[in-house]
C-alpha cells in the first residue's frame, strides 16, 4: 500500500493517497506557463470508463489512457479544467432548462396569484383572476410549458372575445402579459412577452370600439313652449341647469 502522500508515475500523472487511505489520480500539466493540476478519478472521460467497465475506482492502467487524452488536450493548447467547467456550466443550463419547460401556465399563474392576492384587497377582483384563467385560459394553454406560449396562442385565446366582450378580451390579455412577464423574471422563459399590448397586439387586432349613446332627435319648434313650461315647474337641479 502506497504512503500518505503524492506519488508520481511520469508524464504528470501523480497519485494522492490522504491519511484516511482514500486515493485519487491527477494531472499535472504546464498550460501558458503556468502549473495545473487536473483530478481524474470523477472527470467525465473516467465516469464513462468505470459505467463501461463496472469498476469503482480507477486502476493504474485506465488513469494513464485517461492521463493520455489529456495530455493530447494540453498539446492542442486546450485547459482541461476551463474544458470540465464549460461541460459543467452547460449541464447546469440544460437542467435549468428542463426544469423550466416542466413548468406550465397553469403552475406560473397560480404561482403568481398566490404572491400577489394579499395585496388585492377586492375580493371579486381576485376571484376574477382564477375565473377568467379558467373560462378562457387554461382550456387552451393551461397544460403548456410557460416558456412555449406564443403570439398565437394569445391570440387563439383572445381574438374570439375581441368584437363580443372586448373589456373581458382586454383584461385577460393584460393579466396573460403579466403571468408571462412574471415567469420571464424567476427564468421560466426567455424573449419578448407575446401577449404584450404596444407595438405587438395592437399591430395585430383592430382598435377596440367605445361604447356611445349617440344624440337625440331634435325636438320640434312647435313643441318647444310646452316642454319649458314643464320643465320650469320642476325643482330639480338637473331641470334648472337644462333651461
Amino acid at each position: 500500500h502506497a504512503k500518505p502522500g503524492r506519488h508520481a508515475d511520469g508524464d504528470g500523472l501523480h497519485l494522492l493517497v490522504k491519511a484516511s487511505g482514500s486515493r485519487s489520480w491527477v494531472y499535472r500539466f504546464m498550460l501558458n506557463g503556468k502549473a495545473r493540476d487536473v483530478g481524474l478519478s470523477r472527470c467525465p472521460e473516467s465516469i464513462a470508463l468505470l459505467r463501461r467497465t463496472g469498476g469503482d475506482d480507477l486502476t493504474l492502467a485506465q488513469a494513464r489512457d485517461i492521463a493520455a487524452i489529456y495530455r493530447l488536450k494540453v498539446k492542442a493548447g486546450i485547459d482541461p479544467l476551463e474544458e470540465r467547467d464549460l461541460l459543467v456550466a452547460e449541464r447546469l443550463a440544460a437542467s435549468q432548462a428542463a426544469k423550466a419547460k416542466a413548468v406550465t401556465f397553469r403552475t406560473a399563474a397560480e404561482a403568481y396569484i398566490a404572491a400577489n392576492e394579499e395585496s388585492w384587497r377586492n375580493a371579486k377582483h381576485r376571484q376574477q383572476w382564477r375565473n377568467t384563467f379558467a373560462t378562457y385560459v387554461y382550456p387552451p394553454i393551461g397544460d403548456l410549458s410557460v416558456a412555449d406560449v406564443t403570439t398565437s396562442h394569445v391570440l387563439q385565446i383572445i381574438e374570439p372575445l375581441w368584437k363580443a366582450k372586448p373589456e373581458t378580451a382586454s383584461r385577460v390579455r393584460g393579466r396573460i402579459e403579466t403571468v408571462l412577464d412574471a415567469a420571464k423574471a424567476r427564468g421560466y422563459r426567455e424573449g419578448e412577452n407575446p401577449a404584450r399590448w404596444r407595438g405587438h397586439i395592437a399591430q395585430i387586432l383592430p382598435a377596440r370600439s367605445r361604447l356611445t349613446r349617440g344624440h337625440h332627435k331634435a325636438m320640434a319648434y312647435d313643441a318647444l313652449p310646452d316642454f319649458l313650461a314643464k320643465l320650469r315647474a320642476k325643482r330639480a337641479v338637473a331641470a334648472l341647469a337644462l333651461e
